[in-house]
């Protein structure tokens, strides 16, 4: 599978669902194009953000059809003072003003994250102009880290002709604890399952397999698969795992014999950031994988990160997981 097979499913399985995502930055052209695609080709209901005059300007300027496409502004909505009030007693324990509350929710990412999290948007993608760290903040303030996960993090789908593995977390955590990487493969195989229809089998990555060598940083690995176990008994898990053992069948045997994860692993969760964003990019430059994402995991509903450099299509590919991995 190609990783424009995969998308077009993903798109496919999105039109089918008919969520409803929101785009905080419609002063980017690329969002208002994006919009257009995503409206055109039902993939979800689009929402934009900003002073509607100016958006419906720029899109003549760009030959933007926004037909379809609904326009909020955060200065002029009925909901900006509900929002801020929900937003000031959210954040009250910080030091935060009401005043300081009410700017904060009119900045576009911030509105859209109220907007997720009153059930007016299914998800929100945004990134394109702001910077990550923005977007982090925006999520779990508004959002909402999901019941039973302690911690933000992001997987990638690497697609091989053959076969389609999801790696995490390679690109937000530096080191979990072991609390913090179980959660982080919790989340990894529930969103496998829902982006490629695909049973996950979870290999709990390490450079020992069950206790071929004793280390401090192996003992995190091991405590965190027990953990997975404990609070996800349904899910096929083990660890510690070396890469090969997890995904060659031949040599899962040989080193882990009996497991059910050995040599079929599906979802590569890595010790700590070091490993895991060399990891993907060894697969992606060498091993030719073509990598998507990195997707943000782990919040209440989706609330997705995009580069800065991110094309067109980058957006609606995004904005079409978004609206798959909604609940």
């Amino acid at each position: 599978m190609s990783d424009i097979e995969l998308l077009n499913q993903i798109r496919a399985k999105a039109a089918q669902r008919k969520k409803t995502l929101v785009l905080p930055e419609s002063h980017d052209e690329r969002v208002l194009r994006a919009a257009e695609i995503l409206t055109k080709e039902k993939v979800a209901s689009v929402i934009t953000i900003g002073n509607e005059e100016k958006i419906r300007v720029d899109a003549k300027k760009i030959g933007a059809d926004l037909q379809g496409i609904r326009i909020i502004d955060p200065d002029k909505s009925e909901k900006l003072s509900d929002f801020t009030n929900i937003f000031y007693n959210l954040r009250k324990h910080k030091g935060i003003t009401i005043e300081q509350a009410k700017e904060t929710v009119k900045r576009d990412i911030f509105f859209a994250g109220m907007m997720v999290r009153e059930g007016m948007a299914h998800a929100s993608v945004g990134g394109s102009v702001a910077t990550t760290a923005d977007i982090t903040r925006a999520g779990i303030f508004c959002v909402g880290l999901k019941e039973g996960i302690s911690i933000l993090s992001s997987f990638f789908l690497m697609v091989f002709p053959n076969t389609v593995y999801s790696f995490a977390d390679c690109a937000v955590n530096p080191n979990p604890d072991a609390n913090q990487l179980a959660d982080i493969a919790i989340a990894t195989a529930d969103n496998h399952k829902k982006l490629t229809g695909e049973e996950p089998y979870i290999a709990m990555l390490s450079f020992s397999t069950k206790g071929s060598a004793e280390h401090e940083l192996i003992d995190k690995v091991r405590q965190a698969t027990k953990l997975v176990q404990e609070k996800r008994s349904d899910l096929s898990v083990d660890g510690e795992l070396q890469f090969d053992a997890a995904i060659v069948d031949s040599v899962g045997k040989k080193k882990a014999p009996g497991s059910k994860v050995a040599g079929r692993a599906n979802v590569l969760v890595f010790p700590d950031l070091n490993s895991g964003n060399i990891g993907y990019k060894i697969a992606q430059r060498l091993g030719k994988a073509e990598a998507v994402g990195p997707i943000n995991q782990g919040l209440q509903k989706p609330f997705f990160d995009l580069s800065r450099g991110c094309s067109v299509d980058d957006i609606v590919n995004t904005a079409a997981i978004a609206a798959l991995m909604a609940d």
